[in-house]
C-alpha cells in the first residue's frame, strides 16, 4: 500500500485498517512467519488465530488500538527500510529478519521482536533506520 508522503492515513477508518491488515499479512507471508509469530508481532493472543486469514483477504480491519497500530507502523517501516537497503536482493530483503546478527548479540531480528514485544519491534525499526543512515 503506497501513500503519498504528504498524505496522512485515517486510522479511524475501517477500510484503512483493512488495507493495513492485508499489507502486513502479505509481509508476514513473505517473511515466512508462523501464525503464532504473526499474532505475537501484532500483540494479539493465540486465540485470535482465526482473524489471520480474514486479514490476508482484507475482510477484517486491524483493531483500532494504539499498540497494534504502532506495531504495524514499525513493521511496515522495517520492510520499507529493507527495500531501500537491499533493492537488488529479494531473498535478503525478506530473509533478513531470520538472520543472526552480531549487533543483536547473535540473535535474529525476529527473535528480538518476538521476545521484546513492541519495544523489540521499535528497536529493530530504529536499527534499520540507523543502517540506512550509514
Amino acid at each position: 500500500m503506497s501513500v503519498p508522503a504528504n498524505q496522512v492515513l485515517n486510522l479511524q477508518s475501517d477500510q484503512t485498517r483493512k488495507n493495513l491488515a492485508r499489507t502486513v499479512a502479505a509481509l508476514f507471508e513473505k517473511w515466512g512467519l508462523s501464525a503464532e509469530e504473526q499474532l505475537i508481532l501484532l500483540g494479539m493472543s493465540p486465540e485470535s488465530r482465526k482473524v489471520l486469514p480474514q486479514y490476508r483477504r482484507g475482510e477484517r480491519a486491524l483493531p483500532n488500538a494504539p499498540d497494534t497500530l504502532a506495531r504495524v507502523g514499525y513493521l511496515l517501516g522495517i520492510h520499507k527500510g529493507l527495500r531501500l537497503l537491499f533493492p537488488e536482493s529479494e531473498a535478503l530483503r525478506f530473509g533478513w529478519v531470520k538472520l543472526r546478527n552480531r549487533v543483536l548479540e547473535g540473535h535474529t531480528p525476529l527473535e528480538v521482536m518476538l521476545t521484546d514485544g513492541l519495544l523489540g519491534v521499535a528497536r529493530i525499526a530504529r536499527f534499520i533506520d540507523f543502517q540506512r543512515g550509514q
